[in-house]
């Protein structure tokens, strides 16, 4: 199977998470454990990005690891994070959508 494919026994919409703040080693263990449980219970969800004011590269690898894992589609960036993906050239990999309504509708 492959990222694209619909995981088996998932249908629906998938569920967005919209957090804020800040995101480093010592925040983004709470966000992690939400995410991780969204991805395996829903096979994915959508990231809404626009209220996250700094990502460090635990941050990145997070959305990496999911991206690999499920159906990550990331939506609204702001500018810290659209900046920390262009950076690294991670937009080329992760599903970018410039809106939640058009992430949930691909």
């Amino acid at each position: 199977m492959t990222m694209d494919e619909p995981r088996p026994g998932v249908s629906g919409p998938l569920p967005v998470i919209a957090p804020h703040g800040d995101f480093d080693e010592d925040t983004l263990p709470p966000l992690e454990v939400r995410i991780r449980e969204t991805a395996a219970r829903h096979g994915g969800l959508i990231l809404d990005a626009g209220r996250i004011t700094f990502g460090d590269s635990t941050f990145l690898r997070l959305l990496l690891t999911i991206h690999q894992e499920a159906d990550l589609r990331i939506a609204n960036l702001s500018p810290a994070i659209a900046r920390l993906i262009n950076l690294i050239g991670a937009d080329q990999v992760l599903h970018i959508h410039p809106t939640v309504d058009d992430a949930q509708n691909t």
